[in-house]
C-alpha cells in the first residue's frame, strides 16, 4: 500500500484551487440513470469514489466518458438503457453512496437489486431511512441475503415523508426516486446541506420540478421523464476546510480559490476565535498565520449549517497544538475519534468519553508512523505532519484517495514538504535496509 511521507516544520505560501465536491458529484452521477439522454457534469473532481460509482453504472448500462473540458475535469454519462437493475456487493461494499442507484433504478425501470452497502468504521450508517422514504413511495421491498429487492411495476406514487431525524443521504434517495413519482412528494425534517442544492439545480435543470431545497421542507412535483443537461459541480466545501486548517496549523498564508467561503462559514468563525487570520474573497477565502500560538476552542458538530463531522478529525489536529484545553462533541456519528490514537503518537494529549473529546495543547508534535482509519481522519494525520518535528509517514492512504484529489501536489505547490511513496518503493526501501 502507498504511504504519504511529510517532512514537517514548512510554512505554506500560495494559492489552492478546490476541487468539485466528492459528495455531490457522486448523487449527480446516480442521477443519469433517470434519463436516456447525455447528462453532462462539469468541474468534476477525480477520485478513487467516482471511479468506483463510474464503474457500478456502467454495468447497468451507462455510458461513462471522462475527458479534460474547457472548464477542467469533465464527465458525460449517458443511460440509453437500463441493461441490469442489479448492484452487486462487490461494487456497492467499495462505496455506501453507491446504494444510492436504488431509487434511480426503481423509479425508472420499476424495479432494483441492490446490495446493502455493509458496516463502516465511523458508525453504524443504517439505510433504513432510505428505505422507508422508498416504502412511502409505493416500492414494495425485502431484505434477503443481504440485497434489497424492490419493486414498484406501476411506477412510484407521491407521498409525504417525514425524516425522524435529518439524513443528507437519505433526503438525497428520496429526491431521487420522487422526481418521477406520480403527484407531488413532500419532505420534512430534510437536510440542509448544499450538496442537496446542487442535486435539486442539476435535477431541474433536467427538468424536474423541485422547490425548497436547501430549507427542511421540500417539494417536488412527479414529471413523466427527465431530460438531459450540463451542470457544473459545487466547490468541495469539505476540501475547502481542510486546506485552509492545514494552512492554520502549518502556519503562512494560502488563498483558496474556485470555492464559496459561505459553505463553511461556521468553521472560519471557529478558526477566526483561535487566532487564525481570515479573509473573504468572490472566489474563496484567505487562511493566515504567522508565528502567534492558536487559542483552545470547543466546537460541536451539528447538521448544516452547523459544524460539519468531516472536518472534526481535522479541527481535532489543529486544537493538538493550541493554548489551553479544547472540547470537541461528535453528535452525528458514534465512533469518529479514531484518529485520535494515532494524533496521540505524534505527541497529542486527547482523552476521550464516549461522544467527547477533550484536548489540552500540546507545545509541539513529533513526527512518527501513523495509519489511517477513514477518509476524514487520514488527513488530519497529513495535517498534524505538516507541524509535526521531523518525519511523519501517514500508511493506508487509499482512504485519502476517496475524497481528495492531488493532495501532495496541491500542498507541496505551496511549500509543503510532501510525497507518496508508492509501494513498490517500500519494498526496495525494506530491502536496502535488511
Amino acid at each position: 500500500m502507498d504511504r504519504i511521507v511529510i517532512e514537517g516544520g514548512a510554512r505554506l505560501e500560495g494559492e489552492i484551487a478546490i476541487s468539485g465536491a466528492k459528495n455531490s458529484a457522486i448523487k449527480l452521477m446516480a442521477a443519469s440513470l433517470l434519463t436516456n439522454e447525455p447528462l453532462r457534469l462539469t468541474n468534476m473532481p477525480r477520485l478513487a469514489d467516482t471511479r468506483f460509482l463510474g464503474k457500478l453504472l456502467t454495468r447497468l448500462g451507462a455510458d461513462v466518458e471522462e475527458r479534460d473540458g474547457p472548464d477542467g475535469a469533465e464527465t458525460i454519462l449517458q443511460t440509453s438503457e437500463i441493461v441490469s437493475a442489479i448492484a452487486p456487493y462487490d461494487l456497492v461494499r467499495q462505496m455506501r453512496a453507491s446504494f444510492n442507484v436504488l431509487g434511480p433504478l426503481l423509479a425508472r425501470s420499476g424495479q432494483a437489486k441492490v446490495s446493502l452497502p455493509g458496516g463502516c468504521t465511523i458508525g453504524a450508517r443504517p439505510v433504513d431511512l432510505h428505505l422507508s422514504a422508498l416504502r412511502a413511495l409505493g416500492a414494495h421491498i425485502d431484505l434477503h441475503e443481504g440485497y434489497v429487492y424492490a419493486q414498484a411495476p406501476r411506477g412510484l406514487i407521491g407521498a409525504e415523508i417525514v425524516f425522524p431525524f435529518v439524513s443528507v443521504g437519505a433526503t438525497e434517495h428520496a429526491m431521487l426516486a420522487a422526481v418521477l413519482a406520480e403527484g407531488e412528494t413532500v419532505l420534512r425534517n430534510a437536510a440542509c446541506e448544499p450538496e442537496i442544492v446542487d442535486l435539486a439545480d442539476c435535477l431541474n435543470k433536467m427538468g424536474a420540478r423541485i422547490t425548497g431545497a436547501g430549507m427542511d421542507l421540500i417539494r417536488i412535483q412527479g414529471v413523466s421523464r427527465l431530460g438531459g443537461a450540463t451542470h457544473s459541480v459545487i466547490p468541495d466545501r469539505i476540501e475547502t476546510g481542510t486546506f485552509a486548517l492545514a494552512a492554520a496549523m502549518a502556519g503562512g498564508e494560502v488563498r483558496l480559490t474556485r470555492t464559496r467561503s459561505d459553505f463553511i462559514a461556521n468553521l472560519l468563525d471557529k478558526m477566526e476565535e483561535a487566532g487564525v487570520d481570515v479573509t473573504h474573497h468572490n472566489d474563496g477565502v484567505t487562511i493566515k498565520r504567522n508565528g502567534r500560538r492558536l487559542a483552545a476552542v470547543t466546537v460541536e458538530t451539528d447538521p448544516y449549517p452547523g459544524f460539519a463531522t468531516d472536518l472534526q478529525a481535522q479541527f481535532m489536529a489543529l486544537m493538538t497544538l493550541a493554548d489551553g484545553e479544547s472540547v470537541i462533541r461528535e453528535t452525528i456519528f458514534e465512533n469518529r475519534f479514531m484518529h485520535a490514537p494515532e494524533l496521540a503518537r505524534l505527541g497529542a494529549d486527547i482523552a476521550i468519553q464516549g461522544g467527547e473529546a477533550r484536548v489540552r495543547g500540546v507545545s509541539s508534535l513529533n513526527g512518527a508512523q501513523v495509519m489511517a482509519t477513514d477518509l476524514r481522519a487520514s488527513v488530519s494525520l497529513v495535517i498534524a505532519g505538516l507541524a509535526a518535528k521531523g518525519e511523519t509517514e501517514v500508511g493506508r492512504v487509499y482512504h485519502l484517495d476517496r475524497g481528495f484529489e492531488r493532495l501532495e501536489a496541491k500542498l507541496g505547490a505551496c511549500g509543503a514538504k510532501i510525497r507518496r511513496l508508492k509501494g513498490a518503493e517500500m519494498i526496495e526501501d525494506m530491502t536496502a535496509d535488511a
